[in-house]
């Protein structure tokens, strides 16, 4: 008499009994198991490829409204480690007119955001209003200025600065918002490595000027539809 061996049972058998053998996903270990992937690829996108910030302030107006909330590139500079600050990718070096996002040199628990008017080894220089870049006039087409009388060097360096030369792996920033920029002019240079990346789109932005949190300030949000999308230059 033939012998019967594993092989000569039917397949259909031998899946059937395998699957009762490993018991099934609980929809609990599902949902967890989950929201931890969309928690580390959250972290990991915000950390190494894209971040989103909001404009509390109108250092950068015209050119960023309060109330502006915004995406920046974190790899375009480099991709670092958090925490020790250490560049495992490098990326390109800032370039004038860029718009960058730093830890503040006073306070690296702060985040400030200005523009690239000066790059290392630099000659920066402003007499009246105007900046001189290697003893050049720049088209500083970004500045707004609101307030037409001058401040002399000898009270503030808002309207006069220098001649200063931008030390090695450093950058001068200002505000677009000339007379009302607390900026490179006041506390100095920004180191390169404080940099967190640039800011490239505005993805929405509101009016919150006169926002109080009350039941009818959230029934009439005044969003600034234009500005959504909006590129950043």
């Amino acid at each position: 008499m033939k012998k019967k061996t594993v092989s000569d049972k039917p397949t259909n058998e031998i899946t059937e009994n395998n699957a009762q053998e490993k018991p099934e996903k609980g929809k609990l270990r599902e949902n967890v198991e989950a929201i931890i992937i969309a928690i580390v690829l959250a972290l990991f996108i915000r950390t190494f490829i894209v971040q989103a910030f909001k404009i509390p302030s109108g250092s950068m107006i015209p050119t960023l409204q309060i109330g502006d909330h915004i995406l920046v590139s974190k790899f375009i500079y480099g991709v670092k480690l958090p925490f020790i600050n250490t560049t495992i990718i490098p990326g390109t070096e800032p370039d004038y007119d860029d718009i960058v996002v730093f830890k503040y040199p006073k306070d690296p628990k702060k985040d400030y955001i200005k523009r690239v008017i000066g790059l290392q080894g630099d000659m920066v220089e402003i007499k009246d209003k105007v900046v001189y870049i290697n003893g050049k006039k720049i088209e500083d087409q970004h500045a707004f200025f609101s307030d037409a009388r001058g401040s002399p060097l000898i009270n503030r360096p808002r309207d006069n600065y220098g001649p200063v030369k931008v030390p090695e792996s450093c950058i001068f920033v200002l505000g677009d918002n000339r007379d009302h920029s607390y900026d490179s002019r006041f506390w100095g240079f920004v180191n390169m490595k404080a940099l967190k990346g640039k800011a490239f789109i505005v993805y929405f932005s509101w009016d919150t000027s006169n926002f109080n949190w009350s039941f009818s300030d959230i029934l009439n949000i005044d969003i600034r539809w234009t500005r959504l999308g909006h590129l950043l230059k």
